[in-house]
């Protein structure tokens, strides 16, 4: 039975030439674009979650710049300042990929296995920055205490916030011990017992009348978190529940739980791409010093594995730009 369809001379213009390769791509860059499309979406989706609870929660959410304000090595306060290091150093491994991939159309191999090592390099002190910076959220900074009623209180000297051990003196004002398999007779496991108990702060901040108690709420027009007068701070801090130290899944010590989980959950799946196209970027190091691409005559996958380290700079753009920035 013969077929009266007939194809538009535009489609066969359009496709015309193209067989296995259309529009000039190889099958192998037209896997990784929808890879990175559909990746795309999925990180649009997260950041736009963020973004709807951030504004459903904005009079609690966490000020970055009084959260992200060390530095290795160094103490003080400088809010933001790695953060901005970190970022320079993968926008700067992006650039050292693009000239690998350069280096590749001209098969110039040492220069790609050099371009090549500096991105991986790049990487690796980017991911062990971000585990860095992990490892000092969830520790924490100064400490606070949680409400029955869920409100987080902090603590603030001369206007400027403190940690519980500027102020808090004494011993645990409690009769909980820490067990473990040499005290604890029956010892299997349990939770280690903090440093301070809520009737030690208590006690402490009754004692120190220079020290005031503000809350997670902001005051949006001043962009500043509440500070209570004395006793509104004494009436509040008797409602105390437990101390926080640090952040994780189930307590924040700098405002609400919800953007720690966003927090680890974002920055971590970003994370585990970059660590990701380390491990790739390595193969392809290997590959490019053995000469494998060179025998082939063209270095695509140095170009392809490009086009994802690409992908992940700009998707911590805009991470970045909405945990850090905005």
């Amino acid at each position: 039975m013969e077929s009266n369809i007939t194809i538009p001379s535009d489609s066969k213009k359009t496709w015309n030439g193209g067989g296995v390769r259309p529009f000039g791509a190889s099958y192998g860059k037209m896997m990784m674009w929808f890879f990175i499309v559909s990746d795309a979406l999925t990180f649009s989706g997260f950041l736009a979650a963020y973004g709807l609870t951030r504004f459903k929660f904005i009079d609690s959410w966490p000020i970055a710049d009084e959260v992200f304000t060390h530095v290795p090595f160094i103490h003080g306060n400088y809010p933001m300042y790695y953060v901005a290091f970190m970022t320079f150093i993968l926008i700067f491994s992006s650039v050292t990929m693009v000239m690998a991939v350069d280096a590749g159309h001209k098969m110039q191999k040492n220069k790609v296995a050099w371009y090549m090592f500096a991105t991986i390099i790049g990487g690796i002190i980017f991911v062990g920055s971000q585990a860095w910076e992990w490892n000092t959220f969830i520790k924490g900074s100064y400490g606070a205490v949680k409400t029955e009623d869920g409100k987080v209180l902090q603590f603030v000297k001369d206007g400027h916030q403190i940690a519980l051990s500027d102020f808090v003196v004494g011993d645990r004002m409690d009769e909980r011990l820490s067990h473990t398999k040499k005290n604890g007779l029956w010892f299997e496991s349990g939770e280690t017992v903090g440093k301070y108990s809520v009737a030690q702060v208590m006690a402490s901040y009754k004692a120190d009348p220079s020290i005031q108690i503000r809350s997670e709420q902001i005051d949006l027009e001043k962009k500043q978190k509440i500070i209570f007068s004395r006793e509104k701070g004494a009436s509040e801090l008797a409602k105390g529940k437990f101390i926080i130290e640090g952040a994780n899944l189930t307590a924040n010590e700098y405002g609400n739980t919800i953007f720690s989980d966003f927090f680890f959950f974002i920055t971590g799946f970003h994370g585990f791409h970059v660590f990701s196209g380390i491990v790739i970027n390595i193969i392809i190091f290997f590959n490019v010093i053995l000469g494998t691409y060179e025998k082939k005559g063209h270095y695509e996958m140095v170009e392809k594995v490009g086009l994802y380290w690409h992908f992940v700079d700009l998707v911590w753009v805009f991470v970045f730009t909405f945990f850090y920035l905005v």
